[in-house]
């Protein structure tokens, strides 16, 4: 009996079962020491009582169990695009055949960052001891995301006790970095006679007499490029597709920097610029590749398939500007990956001797640099004479300070 009066008092408020013992023990004495009908009545009906909140407390929603799953409107659940929600379905099922008028469902979401959310409802649960909660996450941002431990609180049918169980349900997900569409960027359209605001990139690539392929008839295209052989097994029009000249390779360069940046808002912005340059890449077929110098130094070598832009984008979401030590040091640590002639695009918050340092190393490497300056979004833009000082020494420059004006900024269009 002293077992289970100890379990039951190690889930029941230490104060409130004091007291519930102490009216035993005064009902018990009555008994003792008055005796008659009433006292053994009164005994009786508070040993009951304590009876059924000691059994309540050994059961219930002490030993509850869980399951939890994910719904969104996309196709992988478990995978969002920043700004996405995702409905959670909790099913909790209590054993026991004791009543209970309703439970109390606490939930704690945790991000990889150490921010936490925490979500509260009340469940009825049927006779079974069975109920189901539904809930749906406020808009979410880039990161992984878990569910801890699952609360569940009851109180007995008196409201006298306030019992507590745990269960753990599992369940994680991740969100992708928010991107933004950019039709073109004048990088790669300097040199083209062709360049225009309306003129993009795959234009200005002239094509070369290699087959790639056979594609839809587009109106316009001349009867030479007419595909005969496709057009009559298809019955609909095709057009041959040819190669287009190559491009110098890309590598875009994150800066992790644990000091870099002001706030958790400009980080974001920069590696939202960064997932809006991989999806350029893959778009106009240029072969791009990403260097994170993060905790760890990563580099993605440059690839056109859109299965490598999703190992690149899959490692943005677990960025937390963790790293130390310059850009140039931790740079030539993975210098072998990085190709002569390439585009080499600094994307960091930085301005003044240490980015100049990294522009030249790029240079000494053979590489075209150029530097994406990303500002902090709730301060002032003062980006323009670090600008004018890029362009005194032929480098290309940028001042990002908001994720909507990279389409225009990368254009030329401001």
């Amino acid at each position: 009996m002293k077992r289970y009066l100890s379990a039951a008092a190690a889930v029941i408020q230490p104060a409130k079962f004091a007291g519930i013992l102490a009216i035993w023990g005064i009902t018990l004495l009555y008994v003792l020491f008055q005796g008659g009908k009433t006292s053994i009545m009164l005994f009786i009906m508070v040993s009951v009582l304590i009876l059924y909140l000691i059994i309540g407390g050994l059961g219930g929603v002490r030993r509850a169990t869980g399951s939890r799953s994910f719904h969104s409107e996309q196709e992988k659940p478990d995978l969002l695009s920043a700004g996405g929600h995702l409905r959670v379905r909790l099913n909790v099922t209590i054993p026991g055949f004791l009543p209970l008028p309703y439970v109390v469902v606490r939930e704690v979401m945790k991000r990889h960052n150490g921010e936490s959310w925490v979500f509260e409802d009340s469940l009825i649960t049927n006779l079974k001891g069975q109920g189901e909660l539904r809930f749906q996450t406020p808009p979410m941002e880039r990161g992984s995301y878990t569910f801890g431990e699952t609360d569940i609180l009851s109180e007995d049918i008196f409201g006298l006790v306030e019992h507590k169980g745990s269960f753990a349900a599992g369940g994680q997900f991740r969100v992708l970095p928010r991107a933004i569409f950019v039709p073109r960027w004048q990088l790669y359209e300097r040199k083209s006679r062709l360049a225009g605001p309306q003129v993009s990139l795959a234009q200005s690539r002239r094509e070369t007499t290699q087959i790639n392929g056979v594609r839809d008839y587009a109106y316009g295209d001349r009867l030479t490029r007419i595909h005969w052989n496709a057009t009559a097994k298809t019955g609909a029009w095709k057009s041959k597709e040819f190669e287009h000249e190559s491009i110098p390779k890309t590598m875009i360069v994150l800066d992790g920097g644990s000091g870099a940046y002001d706030t958790a808002a400009q980080l974001e912005l920069a590696i939202s610029i960064t997932a809006s340059l991989l999806g350029f890449g893959i778009r106009e077929r240029i072969g791009i590749g990403l260097c994170c110098l993060d905790k760890t130094t990563k580099v993605f070598s440059p690839a056109e398939s859109g299965a490598e832009r999703q190992k690149m984008l899959h490692y943005l979401i677990d960025i937390n500007a963790e790293g130390r030590g310059s850009i140039v040091a931790r740079l030539e640590k993975a210098h072998r990956m990085f190709p002569k002639g390439a585009y080499f695009v600094l994307v960091s918050p930085l301005s003044g001797q240490p980015v100049l340092e990294t522009l030249r190393w790029a240079e000494s490497r053979g590489m075209t640099p150029s530097h994406l300056h990303v500002q902090n979004p709730a301060g002032v833009n003062r980006s323009g004479s670090w600008l004018e000082i890029l362009k005194a020494r032929g480098v290309t420059g940028y001042s990002i300070d908001s994720l909507q004006e990279l389409p225009a900024v990368l254009g030329g269009e401001s």
